[in-house]
């Protein structure tokens, strides 16, 4: 089991930043590959960034450039820094650990965190 407390969302304007960061306990964080999804009203839950148990990073499109995902295995955390904010960007943001351990999977989502993008 995994528990993940996000925080670190807000109003802001377009052109600002942002910087989240989810918290993990409850088993060995190493182990989990972590991402950062994200659920505008009306639409889909949709994959913003990754990052694997190795390091390696992945972005949506419309993301790329402007987000950056890390993990600090030492601290059991995963940061989403965002930058130059755009209205589209305005979600409840979710934090997720998933790892495939003896052939099953296991996924663990936070409770969100909602970032605004408003002038």
């Amino acid at each position: 089991q995994v528990q993940l407390v996000e925080s670190g969302g807000g109003l802001v304007q377009p052109g600002g930043s942002l910087r989240l960061s989810c918290a993990a306990s409850g088993s060995i964080f190493s182990f989990y590959a972590m991402g950062w999804y994200r659920q505008a009203p009306g639409k889909q839950r949709e994959l913003v960034a990754l990052i694997t148990s190795g390091g390696s990073t992945n972005y949506a499109d419309s993301v790329t450039g402007r987000f950056t995902i890390s993990r600090d295995n030492a601290k059991n955390k995963v940061c989403l820094q965002m930058n130059w904010l755009k209205f589209e960007d305005t979600a409840v943001y979710y934090c997720h650990a998933s790892r495939v351990y003896d052939g099953v999977e296991y996924g663990y989502w936070g409770q969100g965190t909602q970032v605004t993008v408003s002038s």
